[in-house]
């Protein structure tokens, strides 16, 4: 048995983390089989057609990030093919936001080679028994947790409606949204394939060309030869300071990763203490700056990398210069080994179609503007944005932290609200979870607000966070903001 922490969305994942442990799984293992049951049982905010990021600080040696965010796809494709098949929806979730859904809004999805490349450096269980627990969930079926209903409420009918296979999923018979338990057919049978074939399942082989031809049988961009070239990259995390911490994130094309680093940096080391007034004034500032840049400059750069160094050395040479310039899982797990592993996932706000025959949900990941802003451009296979920010840290002490959250464009700024209450401010980490937080809208925009949590809400992200102390005691926190669980296998 591996004794562990572990924060995950639901209490299916939770359990499915523990009963790796039990079967003496790593931390990275854990995670991965918590990840899986969340793309089964989260529905509307991640699926096996996801993307995301893995970050893992082993028990020994350095901490390393595998990108398996989405690529463009489009591989092979005429010049003189019909445009892709999509149309926009207007909702009123999350304050109101149009979304652009449809066969030719799906990317090329990428979670599980990048679950398959981490579990191959720091896994110990085979990779079928990762798979078994989010099967037995696909078989037994599962109800829709909070997070799934809330964001189903505004769009059962107009995002997950049009397709017959995902409104039989979640309607009932007078078309409202299931109270029922959800058993999606087909999807069972996909995940024992992929528990018995690998993680490269979606990417190559009959599964893969089934998900393919669908897609391009009905006006979409992916095709087999998009999942084929598929890979996930293994690099160093983005590396910032903050006290006794070393902390490990995300670095391009993920823009999240940036984003965290350059808040930290440019907080100084706040808050000492409590939050003062100043303290969240400064935290303001902060965030309109880094975001404004992250608008104005990160997100349409053409060399992302190099906008980012440049960015984060500035930051590091004067931070009154750069201060006075102008849908998504999560899984966290340290172990008492001193491993700790982050995982966010998303699959956008969902294409609303399955793939038939699979019981998938695809992603609708070129249909967000956050993702793929129209003055970036992206080349066929390259990477899109993203806003993930998967985390992991260690204390000068040995003790070992991974954190990370949901929550589209509040990921940045719960991460940056919790990690200054725990890392400067001295708060326990439930605390500091807890704590309310602050984020600035729109940044740079002339219709900008500033946006203060006074009761706990989703809005403000879902932050879950696993924690190993030097002494080898376990620590884990889910969000009150959301559903999720916290757990020790002890």
């Amino acid at each position: 048995m591996t004794r562990l922490a572990v924060a995950a969305p639901n209490r299916a994942a939770a359990d499915a983390a523990a009963e790796v442990a039990r079967a003496g799984g790593s931390a990275v293992d854990a995670a991965i089989a918590a990840a899986l049951v969340a793309m089964v049982n989260e529905v509307g905010l991640v699926s096996l057609s996801s993307g995301g990021f893995v970050a893992v600080q082993p028990a020994e040696g350095a901490a390393y990030t595998v990108d398996g965010w989405m690529d463009r796809p489009g591989l092979g494709r005429r010049d003189d093919a019909p445009a892709p098949s999509t149309w926009d929806v207007d909702t009123e979730y999350g304050g109101g936001v149009t979304i652009t859904i449809g066969p030719g809004s799906v990317a090329t999805h990428g979670s599980l080679a990048a679950f398959g490349e981490a579990h191959a450096r720091n896994g110990r269980l085979p990779w079928r028994e990762l798979v078994t627990p989010a099967v037995d969930v696909a078989r037994d079926g599962f109800a829709l947790g909070s997070a799934s209903q809330y964001y189903l409420r505004y769009v059962h009918e107009s995002v997950f409606g049009w397709d017959d296979g995902s409104r039989a999923a979640l309607h009932d018979a007078a078309g409202r949204l299931t109270e029922e338990r959800v058993v999606v057919p087909d999807l069972a049978a996909t995940l024992e394939h992929i528990a018995a074939v690998g993680p490269r399942a979606l990417h190559e082989g009959d599964l893969a060309e089934v998900i393919a031809r669908d897609v391009q049988a009905r006006g979409g961009l992916l095709g087999a030869a998009d999942l084929a070239a598929y890979e996930p990259v293994v690099r160093p995390p983005l590396t910032t300071r903050v006290g006794a911490w070393s902390l490990g994130t995300t670095p391009p094309p993920s823009v999240g990763g940036v984003v965290v680093a350059s808040m930290l940096r440019l907080l100084d080391d706040r808050p000492r203490g409590s939050w003062t007034p100043d303290d969240v004034e400064h935290l303001v500032r902060v965030q309109r700056a880094v975001l404004g840049h992250r608008r104005d400059v990160l997100e349409v750069a053409d060399d992302l990398d190099a906008s980012s160094r440049a960015w984060l050395d500035r930051v590091d040479a004067d931070h009154r210069a750069v201060l006075e310039s102008g849908s998504t899982a999560h899984v966290s797990v340290t172990d008492a080994e001193g491993e700790a592993c982050s995982i966010t996932v998303s699959s956008g706000y969902g294409a609303g179609m399955i793939a038939a025959g699979t019981g998938i949900w695809l992603n609708n990941c070129l249909g967000e503007q956050e993702l793929n802003p129209p003055g970036r451009r992206v080349p066929t296979g390259g990477r899109l944005l993203s806003n993930m920010a998967p985390t992991v840290g260690r204390h000068d002490d040995g003790a070992t932290l991974a954190i990370g959250s949901p929550g589209a464009d509040r990921i940045t700024t719960a991460l940056v609200c919790t990690l200054a209450g725990f890392v400067s401010g001295g708060l326990g980490l439930a605390d500091a979870v807890a704590q309310p937080r602050v984020h600035v809208h729109r940044a740079g925009l002339a219709d900008e607000d500033v946006r203060v949590e006074h009761e706990p809400s989703m809005y403000f992200g879902g932050v879950g966070a696993a924690l190993t102390t030097a002494g080898g005691e376990l620590e884990a926190v889910a969000d009150p903001r959301r559903d999720g669980v916290a757990s020790l296998v002890d």
